[in-house]
């Protein structure tokens, strides 16, 4: 009795902000620079490296609900296709997929304008950054960290993607070259 008169009492009391869980997909995109605007679309590809050595090439895109605490959720989809290199040799291959939602940092909506979206409402392009766990179709396990810095972030976020496979870890990311198709993503949170 006590928790419904309180309930009903905080429902009420205007000022009093009441968390949600978010719907939020992710992608890393393909950028085509040759119009002007730029058309952003799905299926783009994203690497991050260990050391000087190896390095870890990813494609993928998913969904995930944030939880209102931002703690983990096992309301997570997606995943895409992985490939690890040594130098130049390709050391394997194969998909992954999203097991769970470790941890998501909704940073700001992005500015409108500057490209056309192709992937989801332009009114829910959002910056931020997103740790996932990850199963590798080789039995192996690790998390992908998404980074999205687009139109009017704030400092701090690094745009693309880091990951672990097993024990390698893949902590930098390939920087986003001005003009050239990779290490991109975008976040649409539903508004």
């Amino acid at each position: 009795m006590v928790f419904l008169i309180i309930s009903g009492t905080m429902s009420i009391i205007p000022g009093v902000a009441q968390a949600k869980a978010s719907d939020v997909s992710w992608d890393i995109i393909s950028v085509d620079f040759t119009t002007v605007p730029n058309i952003q679309n799905p299926g783009g590809e994203a690497f991050a490296s260990a050391d000087s050595v190896r390095k870890i090439r990813l494609t993928g895109s998913g969904t995930f609900v944030a939880s209102a605490s931002g703690g983990t959720t096992g309301a997570a989809t997606g995943g895409g296709t992985w490939e690890t290199f040594e130098g130049a040799a390709l050391t394997g291959s194969g998909t992954y997929w999203v097991t769970k939602l470790g941890s998501w940092q909704f940073a700001n909506f992005q500015t409108p304008g500057g490209s056309i979206d192709n992937i989801g409402d332009p009114d829910e392009r959002a910056n931020g950054n997103a740790v996932l766990l990850i199963e590798y179709s080789d039995g192996s396990q690790g998390i992908l960290g998404v980074g999205c810095h687009g139109p009017g972030a704030p400092d701090g976020i690094q745009e693309g993607v880091i990951a672990t496979k097993e024990f390698v870890t893949y902590w930098t990311a390939e920087a986003p070259p001005p003009g050239v198709d990779k290490n991109r993503t975008i976040f649409h949170v539903r508004k």
